[in-house]
């Protein structure tokens, strides 16, 4: 089998392994351990260099799970770890891993059928430029444990019409550079009334961009015909708002408000949130966001929503006026860490849906714990902070009834999922 490329071995005689497992960030293996990228169980390989991480050379016994990868800048792109895998055990190993991490805080429970993203359906990229000619920046990835860029002419998992706006990103992305220190990333969203793309990494001591850089940066944006460009939150380009249907509800997104990655898996999830919340009498919807799963929650009986982010909660009220019918949902800017929903504010509530960021809800879930709310359904995009979290609802005398994974992130060791918590 062919090497792969394009980085060359670091140093170290090349010695052969027998690869015994995939770690958590994707790489096989072997005793040690020692950590070998591109290699799967059951594999003997040759790989070089030393200490714990190597680089693999050659295959000399390929897996019968190995499959060629889609993408003609595996290998190279930091971007995804796990093409080479064939698509069965590739989400049985996600399911155990997750499985696993339950079980440190000594929780059994049901594993549904996991909901899979498919090819050509992200929908958010964060692309990093760096400097080309005056008519084009350099545009891609980080490579694999690295801060070297890679190029990307096409990316697999991206929504075509983001890949198909590649060329043009980079011809936006080219006045960035008046300052040698300027190390732009773009982060790329399609909304249905087009991209929205918010630029972070734009030195700004010196005052930012110049007028002139900002003119160039507007006529390449109307020229792609995108919806919006900001400069970490600031308009710098708006031809029309950034418009997404979340539910019953059109919402217009904040300067980098939060998707979820694929429109798919935003689907499932609200869909099984609302399933699980139905019968609800009041529900609070917690980390709520732009209204991910607010509007579809309002369907079924009043919601009190809370996020740490104004402008999120902004944008969930400016909807509500195109959205007639729902029961009555107030929400709240609030700081989840700092001043959690108490459970005296929480008497009246019987449902609690909670979807924090990576870093989890210890102390919102505390709250929750001492309430008298009777079901708690818990979105994460961490397995680790969630389980940590559901041993303190656990302890309180909930019970994780059943659990669906999601894997949007598609070819990445990275799974989420929803977790519905009985009393």
């Amino acid at each position: 089998m062919r090497r792969p490329r394009p980085q060359p071995p670091p140093a170290g005689p090349p010695v052969e392994l027998l690869i015994e497992a995939v770690g958590g960030e994707g790489d096989g293996v072997a005793a040690g351990p020692v950590y070998v990228p591109f290699a799967l169980p059951g594999e003997r390989v040759r790989a070089a260099g030393a200490g714990e991480r190597r680089a693999l050379v050659e295959v000399l016994e390929a897996s019968p799970e190995r499959i060629a990868p889609p993408c003609p800048h595996f290998f190279a792109c930091g971007g995804c770890a796990l093409q080479h895998w064939a698509h069965a055990p590739y989400l049985a190993w996600k399911l155990e891993r997750l499985r696993a991490t339950l079980a440190r805080q000594r929780i059994e429970t049901e594993l549904l059928a996991p909901f899979a993203a498919q090819p050509a359906t992200r929908r958010r990229l964060a692309l990093h430029a760096r400097k080309g000619t005056a008519a084009a920046a350099r545009l891609g990835y980080k490579a694999r444990r690295s801060w070297d860029l890679v190029e990307i002419e096409v990316c697999p998992i991206a929504n075509p019409r983001l890949q198909a706006a590649i060329p043009a990103l980079k011809r936006l992305a080219a006045p960035l550079f008046e300052h040698p220190k300027s190390a732009p990333t773009l982060h790329v969203t399609l909304t249905d009334s087009g991209l929205d793309v918010e630029i972070s990494g734009v030195e700004r001591r010196s005052g930012g961009l110049s007028a002139d850089a900002r003119v160039l940066l507007a006529e390449r944006a109307a020229a792609a015909d995108v919806a919006r460009v900001t400069l970490d939150g600031e308009v710098a380009y708006l031809a029309r708002s950034p418009q997404v249907r979340l539910g019953p509800a059109v919402v217009s997104l904040p300067p980098g408000g939060f998707l979820q990655a694929t429109a798919g898996a935003e689907a499932a999830m609200a869909g099984f949130v609302a399933e699980a919340a139905a019968g609800a009498g009041r529900i609070a919807d917690l980390y709520c966001g732009v209204g991910t799963f607010t509007f579809r929650l309002a369907q079924i009986a009043p919601v009190h929503a809370a996020d740490v982010a104004a402008d999120a909660i902004r944008a969930l009220t400016s909807a509500l006026a195109g959205a007639p019918g729902l029961k009555d949902i107030a929400a709240e800017a609030r700081d989840l860490v700092r001043r959690p929903v108490l459970a005296a504010e929480l008497k009246r509530v019987d449902v609690a849906v909670l979807d924090p960021p990576r870093a989890g809800a210890a102390e919102q879930t505390a709250e929750l714990a001492r309430s008298a709310v009777g079901r708690v359904v818990g979105v994460s995009c961490n397995p680790a902070t969630f389980a940590r979290d559901a041993r303190t609802l656990v302890e309180a005398g909930f019970r994780l009834t059943r659990v669906l994974p999601v894997d949007q992130f598609l070819w990445s060791p990275h799974i989420e999922l929803v977790g519905v918590f009985e009393r």
